[in-house]
């Protein structure tokens, strides 16, 4: 799940100084980059509910108890409905559904009974913070790209040992929504401040839900589906992983490689 209204992109960490901004490749990736031929993993572009935390059946709970202390019910059919959804979009369901209030009131208080939640314990994904810690060894930016809202994501991504991240984009930081592909549209421009040769084609996102993977396959980034809460549809623009166990850096570099060797075949045949 989810949030929207217009900000800013919340940083996680101080700003890299652009006369050092390439980083240097730990020499274990630097060989099997040295060809031009393999373009550089520059960034992997992280969703968060589902993705690298389940905290779904939090959300769900607390969507259930909000329609029910206004006299309703809500199923688990629709509580699926929402999955990957803005926090606006879901605030509009749940008004429909009978509850009485704003839906500002509905995204505040859904969120603070998550992060109450995410304090007592962080439900990480399998694999997931494997993953993150052997990213952040091989040098390969990571940027979370969610639609929970900044004191969420905050929350989450201080319980983490190291600065995986290096920013975040939040459902209050954008105008539009997921599947909307602003989200992740704003985090390639935003790597691109640091460092200007990174493209879409440089760029993994890992996503678990319907919305979110429509959102990054429309930005033109490499997508992964992990599916979740939601079985996600066969789609050939979109790479399935049954899980993130096991995965690291060169899983995903050879996916740039990939996308770069497709794009070539592609231009030789025209």
């Amino acid at each position: 799940m989810h949030g929207i209204s217009p900000r800013s992109v919340s940083a996680i960490r101080p700003q890299r100084n652009p006369r050092t901004a390439a980083r240097l490749v730990p020499r274990r990736l630097e060989t099997m980059h040295s060809s031009p031929s393999q373009p550089l993993l520059k960034a992997v572009l992280w969703d968060m509910d589902g993705t690298l935390v389940d905290t779904e059946p939090y959300w769900i709970a607390a969507e259930r108890a909000l329609v029910e202390s206004h006299g309703g019910t809500w199923s688990h059919q629709q509580a699926m409905q929402l999955v990957g959804q803005s926090l606006l979009h879901s605030a509009a369901v749940l008004q429909a559904a009978g509850v009485r209030l704003e839906a500002r009131e509905i995204v505040d208080t859904l969120s603070a009974q998550v992060i109450a939640q995410v304090r007592k314990e962080v439900p990480w994904r399998p694999g997931a913070r494997e993953l993150l810690d052997e990213l952040h060894e091989a040098g390969i930016r990571c940027a979370l790209v969610t639609m929970s809202e900044g004191p969420l994501a905050g929350v989450v991504v201080e319980s983490l040992p190291k600065p995986y991240f290096e920013f975040m984009v939040t459902g209050d930081t954008v105008t539009h929504g997921k599947p909307h592909p602003e989200a992740y549209l704003t985090a390639v421009e935003r790597l691109k401040l640091d460092d200007p040769s990174v493209s879409i084609h440089h760029c993994v996102a890992l996503e678990d839900s319907i919305p979110g993977a429509t959102a990054a396959i429309a930005s033109g980034v490499i997508t992964v589906g992990i599916p979740h809460q939601v079985p996600l549809p066969d789609d050939p623009r979109m790479i399935m992983w049954p899980t993130l166990v096991g995965r690291a850096a060169p899983d995903l570099q050879e996916l740039v490689a990939h996308r770069f060797a497709a794009a070539n075949l592609l231009e030789g045949a025209s």
